[in-house]
């Protein structure tokens, strides 16, 4: 199976039923599927099978058809994050070298002056509207595809960024096989009713787009915002009904905070699906109270598993609330088409209950990292795939994440690779040492918290926190880096705690930091 049989067969089986709604406008399955269809003819004449079809966008209906078209096309979404910097993006067009780029107006904007600079680029094409730096000057001629392509389903689909232990981006390749047992391993865990309404408030760059897919899969709409607004959000729940959504921790609390929150009726929600950080036991238990007809589900899952593979159901979530509120810390139960193993150092499986890197096998592991065989090679061993994740499996089959071994930190609901902070700010003349880590923060989950030594020459023999001033490092950091990537707490030390090794001790760090409120 492809990815773009989902809304073949939703049509063909239901074809007036509702698919998507957005930007105050409706599409059935049958008029999703000719949009599909139409953009898939499209860019089979601009690309040969294999290509690279870059696209920066913030959520709209052209951005999740190219989900489906690009791919049926025989290419290869690229996706790029719109809350990258300018050199971010730049640097992901330069090492995909896509063929095609479509973009926003707005994002052609801020790519403008470097367009010129990408050689690979035959034709940029403008979402929105008309755009002076769109172009097409590709060899292939409109409709010269005689049929449609022949696609293994092995072949890559999507190609998305993202951190590692390097800090350096890899595009994992996730193929249609991975992205579909994803898709698969998610409806087996989280079922849906025949009158779920799903919406849909996070990035389609994002891995969790494969949520979409699984909705349409069980042939039930998807209300697609721009981006997140609370006040939309409760607006929007409240007028189509929404049964279900994904939101993170953070955006659940701004959700029941916002003012128009006491005069929305989003009675409706029967479900709320989260993920990206933990869920607070205040929050929980505030959830309960306020949505008491509404359940709490949690997957765990990453950019290379194609999606969630480990899930916590609502059951679990009331006997977090009440008996057992060590559950609230468990990521859940693996999904029915994954294998997990805990393995020690040597890759050998441990006993249940010892802790040790978390690996996983099945279909929705990914085809391997773009262009780089090396980073690969670490992670796939044979079957398994390595997550880079530290932790362990109960008695009653649940795992808990204990910590994670990339030093990943997670911001809003993304992924901050400390090392790329790290390497930015040590480019700063007055830095001479920095270790970058999150801080646990109420709203945010967690916040980039750079902890730096200063240079002989920025010292001045006084105390240490004037010897560089914090506001203005984090103001330097502008436009070098996105936004969720920029410290928000900079702590001025005399020296950085170091292990037996040699390294910074950043789990020293992380218990004896304060936390941010």
């Amino acid at each position: 199976m492809l990815l773009h049989q989902i809304l073949e067969f939703a049509a063909a089986e239901s074809p007036q039923s509702l698919a998507l709604i957005a930007a105050e406008r409706q599409w059935t399955f049958a008029e999703l599927l000719d949009e599909v269809q139409r953009l898939a003819v499209d860019i089979s004449s601009l690309t040969t099978p294999g290509d690279r079809v870059a696209i920066i966008s913030d959520n709209c209906p052209v951005l999740l058809t190219a989900l489906y078209a690009i791919p049926a096309a025989g290419a290869i979404v690229t996706l790029g994050n719109t809350r990258h910097s300018v050199t971010e993006l730049t640097a992901m067009i330069h090492s995909t070298e896509p063929t095609v780029l479509l973009a926003s107006c707005e994002q052609l904007d801020r790519l403008a002056a470097e367009l010129p600079n990408f050689a690979s680029l035959r034709t940029v094409i403008c979402m929105n509207g008309t755009h002076e730096s769109a172009h097409a000057h590709s060899d292939l001629k409109p409709g010269t595809q005689a049929s449609e392509p022949v696609i293994d389903p092995a072949a890559p689909a999507w190609l998305i960024h993202t951190s590692g232990t390097t800090g350096t981006a890899k595009g994992a390749l996730l193929s249609h096989r991975s992205l579909l047992a994803a898709i698969q391993n998610t409806a087996l865990s989280r079922p849906m009713s025949t009158e779920d309404v799903y919406l849909f408030p996070f990035p389609l760059f994002h891995v969790a787009a494969y949520n979409v897919l699984h909705v349409h899969l069980r042939r039930r709409p998807v209300v697609l915002l721009p981006r997140f607004d609370a006040g939309e959000v409760l607006r929007l729940i409240q007028s189509h009904s929404v049964t279900t959504c994904s939101l993170a921790p953070t955006m659940l609390s701004m959700l029941l905070d916002h003012p128009d929150r006491a005069t929305t009726d989003i009675s409706s929600l029967r479900q709320i699906s989260y993920g990206a950080s933990a869920m607070p036991l205040d929050l929980l238990r505030r959830v309960l109270k306020e949505l008491p007809d509404c359940g709490l589900a949690q997957g765990y899952g990453m950019t290379e598993l194609s999606g969630n593979a480990v899930f916590l159901d609502p059951a679990s979530h009331r006997l977090a609330a009440s008996t057992h509120p060590h559950l609230l810390a468990a990521a859940g139960r693996p999904g029915p088409l994954v294998a997990l193993r805990i393995a020690g150092d040597d890759g050998a499986e441990l006993p249940l209950g010892q802790s040790g890197e978390i690996f996983v096998r099945g279909d929705q592991v990914c085809e391997g990292y773009f262009r780089a065989p090396d980073a690969t090679a670490e992670s796939k061993h044979g079957p398994w795939f390595a997550t880079g994740d530290i932790g362990r499996v109960d008695e009653q089959g649940y795992l808990y994440i204990l910590d994670r071994k990339k030093d990943l930190i997670i911001s809003g609901g993304e992924n901050v690779a400390s090392r790329e902070v790290e390497d930015l700010l040590s480019t700063h003349p007055q830095v001479a040492q920095v270790a970058v880590i999150g801080l646990p923060d109420d709203h945010w989950g967690e916040v980039v918290c750079a902890v730096v030594v200063a240079t002989a020459g920025a010292s001045d023999g006084t105390t240490a926190d004037t010897d560089i001033d914090s506001a203005e490092l984090i103001e330097w950091t502008r436009d070098k880096i996105a936004g969720f990537k920029r410290p928000r707490v900079v702590l001025v030390v005399q020296e950085l705690p170091v292990n037996a090794s040699g390294k910074v001790d950043k789990r020293l760090l992380r218990t004896t930091l304060p936390a941010r409120n």
